[in-house]
């Protein structure tokens, strides 16, 4: 079953890939590899959920958007508005989407 949640995820996660670019924060290396790597992660587990959907690739997604929400604290880029607003947006954003996704998985049957 596909979930319109999961391609809207696919394209948070490309975003989050291109934003250091777009948004300036490049030069800070923890925002950088923390945005390419939160990203790819959301873009694989977007298209896994695409191809064939499962309960443990929403909740990795929630795992991620939490880390995702907290890095800017834990990694020390704070201070810095837009890869934090970033991070904290897209986080909220796809995290919300994983938990909308994973109420629409379907009751099992015993």
């Amino acid at each position: 079953m596909k979930r319109w949640q999961d391609g809207v995820n696919l394209v948070l996660g490309l975003w989050l890939v291109v934003s250091p670019w777009i948004l300036s924060f490049a030069s800070n290396a923890a925002a950088l590899w923390n945005a390419l790597i939160v990203g790819a992660i959301f873009v694989v587990l977007s298209l896994l959920a695409l191809a064939d959907a499962k309960p443990w690739e929403e909740w990795s997604e929630l795992v991620a958007a939490v880390w995702l929400l907290i890095s800017p604290w834990v990694l020390g880029y704070s201070a810095l508005a837009a890869p934090t607003w970033n991070a904290v947006i897209v986080a909220v954003m796809v995290g919300a989407l994983a938990l909308s996704a994973t109420s629409q998985q379907p009751a099992k049957t015993a």
